[in-house]
């Protein structure tokens, strides 16, 4: 049922078309930087290198580099066990094995929880907060000590996805991690744990 979900999904992503993907992307931009405000300075924040189906956040990351935060891209450190660590956006990113471009090993890395944002891409995601991701399960383990705690002070979790993407009640496994917002380009959504 989930790989249907996640093949319909991609499917309605893709039908955007290129053009589409990067006006609605730029919309997307424009609601995330409005969201997370003008004071990032010394801010860590990891974003993701889009694939081409995907809402595009190059722009975003810039300005937010340009104010003054720190930006992280995941970098997969071991494929058989599903790890993923955050790296220091640099100018050495090279596609891995998925062609998804990381940074170079040589890239200072932070722990998932001494993040302050993270921006999470997604395949699916519904009105509570629960996320469909590609299904590798990469995010859902870097971010799995939040399953463990009701009061996570941080990274606040911000999937980035466009509103076709957004479909009745997923499935939720007891190793997936929710999001605390998501930002489509109609706005942004919080849900209804988190405050932040």
């Amino acid at each position: 049922m989930t790989d249907e979900m996640r093949k319909a999904l991609r499917a309605r992503r893709r039908a955007l078309g290129d053009e589409t993907r990067a006006r609605l992307s730029r919309r997307i931009t424009r609601h995330l930087l409005k969201a997370i405000g003008p004071e990032v300075r010394g801010r860590h924040i990891a974003g993701y290198a889009a694939l081409a189906e995907e809402p595009d956040l190059d722009e975003a990351l810039t300005e937010l580099a340009r104010r003054g935060a720190l930006i992280y891209l995941p970098r997969i450190d071991n494929y058989r066990l599903g790890r993923m660590s955050f790296a220091r956006c640099d100018d050495d990113l090279r596609p891995n094995r998925y062609g998804i471009a990381e940074p170079g090993r040589a890239a200072p890395t932070r722990r998932a929880a001494a993040l302050d944002i993270a921006l999470l891409p997604l395949v699916g995601f519904d009105a509570r907060g629960a996320r469909l991701g590609m299904g590798g399960g990469y995010y859902d383990r870097a971010f799995a000590f939040r399953r463990h705690l009701r009061a996570v002070p941080r990274p606040r979790l911000i999937g980035i996805a466009f509103a076709c993407q957004q479909t009745d009640a997923l499935p939720l496994a007891a190793h997936d991690v929710q999001l605390d917002a998501i930002v489509t380009e109609n706005g942004l959504t919080r849900f209804g744990r988190s405050t932040r």
